[in-house]
This record gives C-alpha cells, sequence and structure tokens, in this order.
C-alpha cells in the first residue's frame, strides 16, 4: 500500500488479452496503484498521451497497433518519452528483447510471469522516474531563479539568453562535442545567479560604483556556485558560473586563475558574456555597436583578459547588430 503524501502512482496495462489485463489489474490494484486498461495499440497511445501515467505494461502482439510502434511513438515524443515501458511478450528470444530495446523500452518481461518479479520491477521502475522527476524539479526551480535574477534590473532582462545563443555559437565554431555544448548552455544561463545577492540599487546605479559596491558585485560567481553546487545534475556547470570573470593573465576574479587553468567552456562564455555586456544598453552608458563591440574585445584579448583564438573566431561570426550608439572608452564588464 502507499505509505507516503505522494500522488498514487498510475500504471497503464496495454494488453489484448483479458486474462492477463485482469491479473495484472488484480496484482497492482492491491498495491495501491492507480489502474488505466486498453486493449489495442491505438488506445493505449491515446490512453497514455491524454493520462500520463507513470507506468506502462505493454504488450506487442496488439491490434491495430503493434507494441513495438507504440513503444517507439512513446519514447519520440517529449510528452512521454520518460515514462518507463515494461514488454510483456509470450516470445522470450534475445531477437525480441533486442528489437524491444532498440524502441526504447525500459524492461521486458515473458509470459508467465511471477507476481513477485512483476512488482519487483515495478516498485524499481516508479523510483528511478520519480528520482528523475525529483532532479528535472530541483533544475527547474534553480532556472526560475536564474531568470527571477535577470527579472531584478530592466538592463539585464533577456542577458543569459543572448549570451547563451552566443556562447553556442562559438562553441559550434570550434566544434566542442555534444556533451560540451550541453554543459555550456546550462552554465551560460545560470552564469549570473549568484547576482540575486546583490542589491538592486547596485545592479541599477547609473554612476561609478564604489570600492565597496564593486566588492559585492565581485561576489556573484562564488554565491551562485554555492546556490547550485547542491543540485548534483548540475555541478557540471559549476566552472562556468565560478569562473566567468576569470581572465587569462590572472587578474580576473574570484580565484585568479590564469592561462590553460581556465578551462575552454568558460573562455567560450566570457568572450559571449563580455560581448553582450558592452553591446547592451547599462545604467551608466548605452549599448555599443557591433564593430565597437569586437573591437574592444580584441583590445581585451590583447591586454591579457580574453582568449584571443576565440575572440577572432568570434569575430567571424555572423552576429547581427543589436544597437546603433557608439562608446568611445573602453568600460571593464565588471556587472
Amino acid at each position: 500500500m502507499m505509505m507516503d503524501d505522494r500522488p498514487t502512482p498510475r500504471i497503464l496495462i496495454v494488453d489484448d488479452n483479458p486474462q492477463i489485463t485482469r491479473l495484472l489489474h488484480t496484482l497492482l490494484h492491491r498495491e495501491g496503484y492507480e489502474i488505466l486498461e486498453a486493449s489495442d495499440g491505438r488506445v493505449g497511445l491515446e490512453q497514455a498521451r491524454t493520462h500520463l501515467p507513470d507506468l506502462i505494461f505493454l504488450d506487442l502482439g496488439l491490434p491495430s497497433l503493434d507494441g513495438y510502434e507504440v513503444c517507439r511513438q512513446l519514447k519520440d515524443s517529449p510528452l512521454t518519452r520518460f515514462i518507463p515501458v515494461v514488454i510483456l511478450t509470450g516470445h522470450s528470444g534475445f531477437e525480441n528483447r533486442l528489437h524491444a530495446w532498440e524502441f526504447g523500452a525500459d524492461e521486458f518481461l515473458a509470459k508467465p510471469f511471477h507476481a513477485t518479479e512483476v512488482l519487483t520491477r515495478c516498485r524499481s521502475l516508479l523510483r528511478i522516474k520519480r528520482l528523475i522527476e525529483e532532479r528535472d524539479s530541483a533544475e527547474a526551480v534553480v532556472f526560475a531563479l536564474a531568470r527571477a535574477v535577470e527579472a531584478k534590473s530592466p538592463y539585464t532582462h533577456g542577458h543569459a539568453e543572448r549570451v547563451t545563443n552566443y556562447a553556442l555559437m562559438l562553441a559550434d565554431a570550434v566544434q566542442v562535442t555534444r556533451e560540451e555544448r550541453e554543459i555550456l548552455r546550462k552554465g551560460a544561463l545560470l552564469h549570473d545567479i549568484g547576482k540575486i545577492s546583490v542589491p538592486d540599487d547596485i545592479l541599477n546605479k547609473p554612476g561609478a560604483l564604489t570600492p565597496q559596491e564593486l566588492a559585492i558585485v565581485r561576489e556573484h560567481p562564488a554565491q551562485g556556485a554555492h546556490i547550485v553546487e547542491p543540485l548534483h545534475s548540475m555541478r557540471v556547470a559549476l566552472p562556468l558560473i565560478r569562473w566567468h570573470h576569470e581572465r587569462l593573465d590572472g587578474r580576473g576574479y574570484p580565484d585568479g586563475l590564469s592561462g590553460e587553468e581556465i578551462p575552454l567552456l568558460v573562455r567560450i562564455l566570457s568572450v559571449a558574456d563580455v560581448y553582450d555586456a558592452m553591446s547592451s544598453d547599462r545604467p551608466y552608458r548605452d549599448g555599443m555597436s557591433r564593430e565597437r563591440c569586437l573591437e574592444l574585445l580584441t583590445a581585451d584579448a590583447a591586454g591579457g583578459g580574453l582568449d584571443p583564438d576565440l575572440v577572432a573566431c568570434f569575430r567571424a561570426l555572423q552576429i547581427p547588430p543589436r544597437v546603433a550608439h557608439a562608446f568611445e572608452t573602453i568600460v571593464p564588464a565588471t556587472i
């Protein structure tokens, strides 16, 4: 029986054999699960899309649409792809298992099956699904917090999204791996999350910051890392969050890294971040033209800040102009 406050798991049984359906229904209902039934593939697929069950028991030999195709469509859809699918079949050969796994099946039970095996695998798959949902929920909270940080100031609205787009364009140009690209995407979207601790009057100050105010702003990379660190699935993005203000010459913050100590993905993010900071309006100045931004990126790289090879590559990208203003003084991208 269900012993906690979580919603009762919903299980869909898709099988055209009424005896099998009745047996599974009785067995699973006794455990406290909510049960849905379908006797052919098309109806089962519609039930899955409509009710979004937590687990599906799926027969292969179904009328109207066989189990392989039902499984394929379930796993191809963002709406249903994370629902665990247990294939039920009277054919236990390896070829059948391999074919089912190719379509994304999570488990395979051959008929006749033992009640204990059904319940054990059912509990295991539901537990895995719950862990995935908890992780996704925690990630959603972190990304929502990052959006809330941007909303604190009209000058930073859309900054993370633009930086992410620029960074991914540069990453594609230097051919990072798919896995590295995903890490960069997460880190770019979250890189300024630590600014939640920076008072609004500092973020929106129209004049120069005092040394004390600048010190507060420079705490945001470390603060951001502290916020994200407890979330295990996001730890790969920690270097981007903590180090996006480091410089190749070692004069960045918070850790004073230099040269190759700064990972490639961080250096890519830094180029994108500085470009957007210069091309966007700030309380103390208008955004700069694309041409002026590229000039200052090159000057920054020559002065020991950004990676010169990445800046050269960024200059070659087709970045559309966002602003028509020119700003003749080099402004450090401290915020």
